[in-house]
């Protein structure tokens, strides 16, 4: 019969329904060894009646009456249904009808009256079957079950099945950076392969297939392993079975390059996508960043958490966008991704008051100022930014001067300008400075022959500061040790002398303790490069050990690293943008030559310019000050005060021949460090 479920009508009285299906895998065999596989459907019934139309008939006759008003029917006191069967495996569909009749003695409402069973359907091996059952008329929703069907590698009967018999058998194994397929196959045997991305929210993503002649070994990189990705296999023969695996759901490098290939996509106006090549449990909050504050600030409450569907486009709850609003994935609660997706089409983080609006039962409403601390009511006596300006942002938002982003039953999100109260602020002190340059100019004008040569200094002197201190400079590196750290303390103290506005972990140990790690490193990556700063990847062997153990096992994530170690958390953040091609100009490499070997440095960070120090320090500084570095002799001169900065710091780091570092495994790709 054809499938036709139609509109849902009211009972005319009891009537049985379906109430819950069951399958079961038999064979159906023309010979012992001639089985196809078949489907067995249980179909448990029960009676079903509204509230107040269930009276107990007198008698048999009159309960046949009650349940079959229509003429044609018989009568003869039994409750009768007709039940529908759906059954859809790729490329086939079949319906039947039951007939179902039911004695009156075993109809008790809302009680099981037994089950029925169809014997069988067909359906290939490996297939995804899908069953519906519903009654004619249909008295309530279809009930449907979903099931997917073992492949030749899962029966233990694939001996009765002669379309296993020359199935290729799929091994995979592991060797270092490299996965192996290797198909068990016999000789000049053809077959089809296939790499697939299995996702469940989406239909099935091809990714690689080739027609091949066995036996094959087929080598896979270690970073394209993703959870979802299955391996199909069959041989080139008409109506051959397809024996799928899926043998990287639980495989740890899988689940850790699932991250690092998830990206966020704003979608204009209020829209957005998490774009990934498999499904991922996450959830996804807005927050709001700070300008100069590392942590992002949840607005949880007033906005809600949202379950993330990958590839699916879905709708924020805003009226507009705003660059400090953020979108921020977790998974288990751990903070897996953050990004500002308004930063690129709206500009630059800006010094903005964040306004809370809390509405309550019977018009209670209460407003606040998100700040680092929590969030501060306007009119309190706290000594906070936002209760110092509270009756003029209170002023602003009645006057219509703040951005309303977001508004319902629940309360209000606003967003003040706070440029004007920092202007204001400033104008006594810029009047004040302005006065004290004319007097100076003043002076400088009376003794202009003493100081004409000063003045040419100065000039030199002024003209590489603006052109340094408006770039900063993010210093990454692994903790050795106690002199390995004073290295770089010395580094990063001579390169302010340039002066250059240098960030390394040793002077923000406290902002590291209280935000981690890695969110630490996010906000001081994502400020560097909005102000057009570079990120200097400062390698050791320590850290080219912690490179390799990242791309290759991922046995950095169980190694006990340091609290403070910087350098591992941020290369989850790291890699990408060098998979990605997005380094150049973004990062420099750099190395002391008398610690590590330039051939140590990880082929991967080779798109980036990788230095060595103190022997390249005028190429370092030059890339480090961009296209309006000094001239050559001045650079050369400042190369020279940093040589001899480093230089007794280095030679405390330098060990004899044979003494090997401890606490650290090396390989013979860290290099020679003597």
């Amino acid at each position: 019969m054809l499938c036709l479920p139609g509109s849902i009508v009211s009972t005319p009285g009891p009537v049985l329904v379906p109430t819950r299906l069951q399958t079961e895998l038999v064979l159906r065999c023309h010979q012992e060894t001639d089985c196809d596989l078949c489907v067995r459907v249980v179909v448990h019934l029960a009676v079903h009646v509204l509230p107040g139309h269930w009276e107990e008939p007198e008698d048999e006759e009159q309960f046949g009456r009650a349940a079959d008003p229509e003429p044609e029917e018989p009568q003869n006191g039994s409750l009768q249904a007709q039940v529908v069967l759906s059954f859809q495996a790729y490329p086939t569909a079949r319906c039947v009808l039951l007939e179902v009749q039911v004695p009156a003695a075993l109809v008790q409402p809302g009680q099981p009256v037994g089950s029925v069973v169809f014997d069988c359907f067909e359906a290939a091996l490996g297939a995804e079957v899908r069953i519906w059952s519903y009654t004619q008329p249909r008295y309530q929703k279809e009930l449907n079950f979903t099931q997917q069907l073992p492949d030749c590698r899962g029966l233990e009967v694939r001996d009765s099945i002669q379309s296993c018999w020359a199935l290729p058998w799929l091994n995979v194994s592991a060797d270092g950076e490299d996965v192996h397929l290797v198909l068990d196959v016999s000789e000049n045997q053809r077959f089809g392969l296939s790499l697939y991305w299995n996702q469940a929210q989406n239909p099935t993503k091809p990714w690689w297939h080739r027609n091949l002649t066995g036996p094959q070994t087929i080598t896979l990189n270690h970073t394209d392993l993703v959870p979802c990705l299955c391996i199909q296999v069959w041989p080139l023969e008409p109506d051959s079975v397809r024996t799928s695996i899926c043998p990287f759901v639980n495989d740890r490098r899988a689940h850790r390059n699932l991250w690092r290939a998830v990206r966020l996509q704003l979608l204009p106006p209020r829209g957005w996508r998490l774009e990934a090549p498999c499904s991922l449990p996450a959830e996804a909050t807005l927050c709001w960043q700070i300008p100069g504050w590392g942590s992002c600030q949840p607005l949880v409450p007033p906005l809600p958490r949202e379950n993330v569907t990958v590839n699916k486009a879905l709708e924020f709850p805003l009226l507009k966008g705003h660059p400090n609003l953020c979108v921020q994935v977790r998974n288990w609660e751990k903070l897996q991704l953050q990004e500002c997706l308004w930063s690129d089409s709206l500009g630059p983080l800006k010094d903005d008051m964040l306004l809370v609006e809390t509405r309550g039962p019977q018009d209670n409403r209460s407003l606040c100022a998100l700040e680092p601390s929590g969030c501060t009511p306007l009119l309190s006596k706290a000594s906070t930014r936002a209760a110092h300006f509270g009756e003029q942002l209170l002023e602003d938002l009645q006057s219509g001067q703040c951005l309303q982003l977001w508004d319902d039953d629940l309360g209000a999100l606003w967003a003040c300008p706070m440029d004007k109260y920092i202007h204001q602020r400033w104008a006594l002190v810029w009047l004040a400075c302005l006065l004290f340059a004319a007097v100076l100019f003043l002076l400088l004008l009376l003794k202009k022959d003493h100081v004409k040569g000063w003045l040419r200094l100065l000039k030199e002197d002024v003209r590489l500061g603006a052109a340094a201190r408006g770039r900063p400079a993010l210093l990454l590196y692994s903790a050795e040790d106690a002199a390995f750290e004073r290295l770089v303390g010395a580094l990063a103290s001579a390169l302010c002398q340039l002066p250059l506005r240098v960030v390394v972990d040793l002077w923000s140990r406290r902002e590291l303790s209280a935000q981690g790690p890695l969110a630490w490193f996010h906000a001081q990556r994502l400020q560097t490069l909005q102000e057009g700063g570079v990120v200097v990847l400062l390698f050791s062997p320590g850290a080219v050990a912690l490179c390799h153990e990242w791309l290759q096992d991922g046995s950095s994530a169980s190694r006990a690293h340091g609290p403070h170690d910087a350098f591992a958390a941020s290369l989850s953040c790291v890699l990408p943008d060098f998979l990605q091609g997005r380094a150049p100009g973004r990062y420099i490499g750099a190395y002391f030559d008398s610690l590590l070997h330039p051939d140590a440095v990880p082929a991967l960070f080779r798109a980036m310019p990788v230095l060595a120090l103190p022997s390249q320090l005028p190429d370092f500084l030059r890339a480090l000050q961009g296209p309006r570095a000094p001239r050559h002799r001045r650079l050369a001169d400042k190369a020279e005060q940093v040589s001899q900065a480093l230089q007794s710091a280095l030679n405390s780091c330098i060990q004899p021949p044979g003494i090997q570092e401890t606490g650290r495994e090396m390989g013979p790709e860290a290099g020679d460090r003597t």
